[in-house]
C-alpha cells in the first residue's frame, strides 16, 4: 500500500503522539509499504522538508501568534484550510490507497481531503480535543473534577481559572469554542474508521460525540517498540548512585505535579525524588521541596536515550495524573522496563496499570503516598509488580502486533470503500 500519514509531530522533537506516529511508520515501512509524511508546523516560517530515520517529512509553515482564542483559531480553521490544500494536492498527484491522521491538526483536514478525492481516510484520536475545547475534560484546573459536558454553563466555569483577572473579557468566545467543537465532531465524523487509542477514549467519544454515532470506531493502542525501549535503557549507566524515586512529564496542573511534593512528604520519602521534564509548576515544586526538607531534583528535559536511563534504574515511578490520561506513554515505558509504578486511578491508565498485578493505583493524593510508601518499603512487591507490568505491556503493546492491526483496518477500510464504489 502507498500511504498518506498526516500528524501534529514527529521525532526527534516531540512528544508521545509523535513517538506513537514514528513506531506506527517505521512499522509499517518494515512490512513493505510505502510512506509518505505531512506535518503542520504553526509558528514556523517557512515550509520546507525535514528527514529522520530515512522519513521525509513534508512540514506546512502556518501563523500562530501567541494570542489566546486567536491562536486557536489559526491552529484550526485558518491551519485546516491550508493542510487541506496541501494533502488534495498529493491525493491528485499520486495513486494512494489511504489517509492516516495521527491527531487533532491533521484530522478535520485529511479527512476533508480525502472525502475530496475518494479516498478513505482514518484517523486516530489520542486525547479528547473531540469532546473538550481544551482537550483534557479539566472544568476547573485547581479540582480533579471533571467537566461533564461542553455546554456553554461548564464553558463559563473552565474560563474563568484558565482567563485569570481578564476571563469576563473571554465569555463572547464561548460561541467560537462551541462551534469549533461542533466542526471537530461533524468533521471525524466523515473519517471511514476512528482509532481510539483507550477504553476511556473509546468510552468518551462513545458518549460525548453522538456526531460519531454512524462513524466506525475501533479500540486499538498506541504502539510501543518494546525491544528497542530494552535496548537503549539497557545500554545506559545509572544517572545516580542509590535508590531514587521518578517522574517523569510535564510539570503542570493537569499532570497532578502540585501534588508531587504532598505525596513525597506524606510517603516520607528518604530517597530523592527526580523530576525529568518541566513547565509552570518548576519553581513553585522546587520552592515547596525546599520548606519542606525534600531532596527533589529537577533534570529537565532530557533526549530520550536519558530518560530512558532515569526509567530504568528508577526503585518506583510515581504517577499523580489528575487529568484524565488516554494512554500514557510514560507508563508503558516504564511497564516495558519492569519499573514498579504508583499511579491514579484516571482515564486509559487502567488499559496499562491493573492495581496489585502491574502496579498501584489510587484515587486520591493520600492513597497514591500510600501506593508509593509500599513500594518502597516492599521489595517483593515492588518485584512482581514490575515483572507484571513487563509482561502485560509486551503481550498487549509491542509494536508489530499492533501495527498488524492497524494493516488489517487499512485492508478492511480500503476494502469496503472500493466495494462501495463498485456497487455505486
Amino acid at each position: 500500500m502507498r500511504l498518506l500519514i498526516a500528524t501534529d509531530s514527529f521525532p526527534p522533537n516531540c512528544g508521545g503522539s509523535g513517538w506513537s506516529t514514528y513506531e506506527l511508520v517505521r512499522g509499517l515501512r518494515a512490512r513493505g509499504h510505502t510512506i509518505d509524511i505531512v506535518r503542520p508546523r504553526p509558528g514556523a516560517h517557512t515550509t520546507g522538508e525535514t528527514e529522520y530515520d530515512g522519513f521525509t517529512v513534508r512540514e506546512i509553515a502556518a501563523t500562530a501568534p501567541a494570542i489566546p482564542y486567536l491562536r486557536n483559531y489559526l491552529k484550526n480553521e485558518r491551519l485546516w484550510t491550508l493542510v487541506e490544500r496541501d494533502l488534495a494536492l498529493r491525493l491528485e498527484s499520486a495513486r494512494y490507497d489511504l489517509v492516516h491522521a495521527q491527531h487533532v491538526l491533521t484530522s478535520v483536514p485529511a479527512i476533508r481531503a480525502g472525502q475530496r478525492h475518494r479516498v478513505p481516510v482514518v484517523a486516530t484520536v489520542r486525547d479528547y480535543w473531540p469532546v473538550c475545547y481544551w482537550s483534557d475534560l479539566i472544568i476547573d484546573p485547581g479540582s480533579d473534577a471533571l467537566c461533564p459536558a461542553c455546554t456553554a454553563s461548564n464553558m463559563t466555569r473552565c474560563i474563568r481559572p484558565r482567563g485569570g483577572a481578564a476571563w469576563p473579557l473571554a465569555l463572547p468566545m464561548i460561541p467560537y469554542m462551541r462551534a469549533n467543537l461542533s466542526r471537530k465532531r461533524s468533521g471525524l465524523a466523515g473519517a471511514s474508521a476512528v482509532i481510539a487509542v483507550s477504553r476511556a477514549i473509546a468510552g468518551d467519544l462513545a458518549a460525548r460525540a453522538p456526531e460519531l454515532a454512524g462513524t466506525r470506531l475501533e479500540r486499538i493502542p498506541n504502539p510501543v517498540d518494546i525491544g528497542a525501549i530494552r535496548l537503549a535503557a539497557e545500554a545506559s549507566t545509572a544517572p545516580l548512585s542509590g535508590r531514587y524515586v521518578l517522574y517523569c512529564g510535564k510539570l503542570e496542573i493537569n499532570k497532578g505535579a502540585d501534588l508531587l511534593v504532598p505525596v513525597a512528604t506524606a510517603a516520607r520519602l528518604s530517597c530523592p525524588l527526580v523530576i525529568v521534564g518541566d513547565g509552570k509548576l518548576r519553581g513553585r515544586i522546587e520552592t515547596d521541596a525546599r520548606a519542606a526538607g525534600l531532596d527533589v531534583r529537577v533534570a529537565g528535559w532530557q533526549p530520550r536515550p536519558q530518560a530512558l536511563a532515569w526509567m530504568r534504574h528508577a526503585a518506583a515511578l510515581v504517577f499523580p495524573s489528575r487529568g484524565p490520561e488516554s494512554l500514557s506513554r510514560v507508563l508503558l515505558e516504564a511497564g516495558a522496563l519492569g519499573v514498579p509504578m504508583a499511579a491514579m486511578d484516571t482515564g486509559g491508565t487502567r488499559d496499562i496499570i491493573e492495581h496489585e498485578r502491574t502496579g498501584l493505583l489510587s484515587s486520591t493524593a493520600e492513597g497514591l503516598a500510600t501506593d508509593l510508601s509500599r513500594l518502597l518499603g516492599d521489595p517483593a512487591l515492588a518485584s512482581r509488580l514490575g515483572a507484571g507490568a513487563q509482561v502485560h505491556v509486551t503481550s498487549a503493546f509491542d509494536a508489530p502486533a499492533v501495527v498488524s492491526k492497524i494493516e488489517a483496518l487499512y485492508q478492511d477500510v480500503i476494502a469496503s470503500q472500493r466495494s462501495g464504489a463498485d456497487r455505486g
